[in-house]
């Protein structure tokens, strides 16, 4: 079970306001192209998005759906990829100080990737985890960064406008 954490310097509520915006996915998770709604308002159970994968001159496209969504804290998503199978990722978020330490989980459940799943393919797993992370990273810090730290602050503790 290939499960990564990363540190991120923004509160959780920027790092959720990438994970919850669908068209966004492409941006975050390596290896996909563009990524598009499907079915359901994401990312609400059973909600789903398409994404595109470029190996070369092929082109495949995947989707991924919501099988739990803890709103703020945690989504689960099932990816659905075609003859390699299903897998399952979680990504989980905690308040760190005034960051956010997020965690990534995945392993495969169905198809060729649970049947052939090893050390090997565990590791590359890793590195593909490692750099997702960072590209999440860059996102949410550019998000944090663009927002005004009261309003940071507001979204965390759930204060209305113009209170201490």
């Amino acid at each position: 079970m290939a499960v990564r954490h990363r540190l991120i310097k923004a509160d959780p509520a920027a790092v959720w306001e990438v994970l919850a915006d669908g068209n966004r996915y492409a941006d975050w998770v390596v290896g996909t192209g563009d990524s598009w709604p499907r079915e359901g308002q994401w990312p609400q159970l059973g909600a789903s998005i398409e994404y595109e994968i470029r190996l070369g001159p092929m082109r495949l496209t995947n989707r991924t759906i919501v099988r739990h969504c803890e709103e703020g804290t945690r989504l689960e998503l099932e990816i659905m990829a075609g003859y390699l199978g299903t897998a399952r990722f979680s990504i989980e978020l905690r308040e760190w100080g005034e960051y956010c330490l997020v965690i990534a989980d995945e392993h495969p459940l169905q198809g060729a990737g649970a049947v052939l799943h090893n050390v090997g393919v565990e590791a590359l797993i890793q590195m593909r985890h490692r750099s997702m992370l960072a590209r999440l990273a860059r996102l949410c810090e550019d998000v944090a960064q663009r927002r005004p730290a009261a309003s940071a602050r507001q979204a965390r503790t759930g204060e209305a406008p113009g209170h201490a």
